[in-house]
Parts: structure tokens; sequence; C-alpha cells
């Protein structure tokens, strides 16, 4: 898989961008409260999290309460609206800190796309305190380090996709300015 992607990759071109910058990075101003990226970074993912948070009750019983699940087509469903709220999400996020003259954005959608993952893992600690766990401790070990890996994925995951997006968007935007 590694020499299928070197092979596609050197076969590729370069990512070219639209408009040419200055090698002197500008200052950025100081934020008001709530265009703040830390504080947009920890609020970014509440709205793709409520898309998502009936959903994950069932998968959450159907892999820790021995439950069948059925319904793969729904979650399919909540899984793509989970991608497209995180896409535009960002989008609109990434928008806001090119108005305000913050041109570091390229961390900031990712870490505002994958916030959701965190507010997954808190949803997993809640959940874990509502079971009758065993008082081993193998049994948290083994519940909290698969839920931090599946939630570390969720952010790969959604990182990517809000990270591509406003990729896009960006060089969008900025290919329509007309420079003489």
């Amino acid at each position: 898989l590694v020499f299928v992607g070197a092979f596609f990759g050197y076969k590729a071109e370069a990512i070219s961008f639209p408009t040419v910058t200055s090698t002197i990075a500008r200052a950025i101003p100081e934020p008001q409260l709530l265009l703040n990226p830390k504080v947009l970074i920890l609020c970014a993912g509440v709205v793709p999290f409520a898309a998502a948070y009936v959903e994950l009750f069932f998968i959450m019983s159907s892999l820790w309460m021995d439950q069948y699940y059925y319904v793969f087509g729904f979650t399919l469903a909540v899984f793509t609206i989970l991608l497209i709220s995180c896409a535009e999400l960002t989008v609109l996020l990434v928008y806001y800190q090119l108005v305000n003259e913050n041109h570091r954005w390229w961390w900031f959608a990712l870490l505002a796309s994958g916030s959701v993952s965190f507010y997954f893992f808190g949803y997993s600690i809640i959940w874990f305190g509502a079971l009758e766990a065993s008082k081993v401790w193998f049994t948290y070990i083994l519940y909290f380090g698969y839920m931090s890996l599946v939630c570390f994925a969720l952010f790969l995951v959604t990182g990517c996709v809000g990270s591509l997006v406003s990729l896009w968007f960006v060089r969008k935007i900025f290919s329509s300015i007309k420079v003489d």
C-alpha cells in the first residue's frame, strides 16, 4: 500500500496556489473572545455531536452490552450527516478566521473539525458511569483503551474531512481574486 501510494504520489502534479503570497508572515490581530481559535475549537464539535448523539447510544449498547444492531443503513446516514456537518462548520469557522486576518487556518481546520471526537469520548465516560461495571481494573483499561482508539480514529476522519474541504474552500475563494 505504501508503494502504491508513493507511485501515484510521484506521478501527481504538485499543488499550485492560486495567488502569490509573501514570505513574511503578517501579525495576527488579537481576536474577540468568541472568535478566539481556542474557544472555537472547543465549541465546534457540539453541532456534529448533536447530529449523531441519539445513534451513538445504540452503537455503544451494541458494542458493549451484547445487543444486536440491525440498522446499518441508518448508521451510514448518520455518519454522512456527521461528516457533512463537520465540513460545513469548519468552512464557516475558517472563513471567520480569514475575515479576522488570521492566516493560520490549517491546524485550526483539523482541530475544529476533529473536536467532535472529544465530545464522543466525554459521552463514553458518562455512558460507562451509567453501567454497573465490574471492579476489575482490566475492565477499565479495556473499555477506555478501545474508546480512545475509536475516538482517535474519529478525530482523524473528521479532521481530514474538515481540512480537505477547507483547503478546497480557501483555494476557491482566493482563485476568484484578480491580481493586476
